[in-house]
């Protein structure tokens, strides 16, 4: 009798204590589930750091994954379109929630996070989605979700100072238009080397850099993940800076606040 009065205690506190399984497609995901799910989730990412999203192939350890995994959040990269069906075919109980639900979108731009506003309602999204595979951990993940929401506010309001003096629809130039979402929070402008996709043609790269020089272009924006071939050209041209930098960073705060300093024309702390 004694041994079942053991056993039994130890079953209860495996089953209270086991987490969610959470998979993510990208990196700042990671962070946004982090955020709200605190020590009740395990996150993995799918897109590898210096990956694309519009190309990644996973990983056999990553299809392993799949198969024990409470949850996918996806948040509507290309990525997706192409593995989802075979992630659900693979775990019929994998639910997979959309976190990207009730963001205005931008025509074939995915790259929603990139917008403080849209974050909100990312993790928004997360907090439900959440709640509906672990209710009994609601007060928990409220809690968190209350203090992101506070954590994305300083955010804001701390790209806002450092913009201040910067003129509405100031145009700042990328390769990869992948800050859409922040120039429309901000009032700016994306002007984009890439040509419904692909690096620029000769004649297209002296229209570019034309409307460089009109609207007083003082940096190009890259991404590790693309090649920067086309705007260390347009960069020699004009005497301009070339920066990396990627919107599938870890740390998305610190990311977008640079950012933002880099187009204020103002030095990172």
């Amino acid at each position: 009798m004694k041994k079942i009065l053991l056993i039994i205690p130890l079953i209860f506190a495996t089953s209270s204590f086991s987490k969610l399984d959470i998979l993510v497609s990208i990196q700042p995901e990671v962070e946004f589930v982090q955020k709200i799910g605190g020590d009740k989730v395990n996150t993995s990412l799918m897109v590898e750091a210096g990956a694309s999203p519009h190309t990644y192939e996973p990983k056999a350890s990553q299809m392993r994954k799949i198969s024990s995994a409470d949850l996918y959040l996806a948040i509507g990269v290309e990525f997706e379109n192409s593995w989802l069906d075979r992630f659900k075919s693979q775990n019929s109980n994998l639910k997979v929630i959309d976190i990207s639900k009730d963001i205005e979108k931008i025509d074939n731009n995915p790259h929603i996070w990139t917008s403080p506003k849209n974050v909100k309602v990312i993790a928004k999204n997360i907090f439900k989605a959440l709640i509906s595979s672990d209710i009994n951990n609601t007060r928990y993940y409220k809690e968190n979700l209350e203090k992101f929401l506070k954590d994305i506010n300083e955010t804001d309001n701390n790209i806002k100072y450092i913009l201040k003096e910067t003129p509405k629809n100031s145009t700042f130039m990328v390769f990869h238009p992948s800050w859409g979402y922040f120039a429309r929070e901000y009032d700016l402008e994306e002007l984009a080397i890439e040509v419904d996709g692909k690096s620029p043609k000769s004649r297209e790269l002296i229209e570019i850099i034309k409307k460089a020089r009109k609207n007083h272009i003082k940096a190009i924006f890259t991404q590790p993940e693309f090649s920067d071939k086309s705007a260390k050209i347009i960069a020699n041209t004009l005497h301009v800076k070339v920066i990396k930098t990627t919107p599938l960073a870890k740390d998305w705060s610190k990311n977008l606040i640079n950012l933002a300093e880099a187009i204020a024309n103002k030095e990172s702390k």
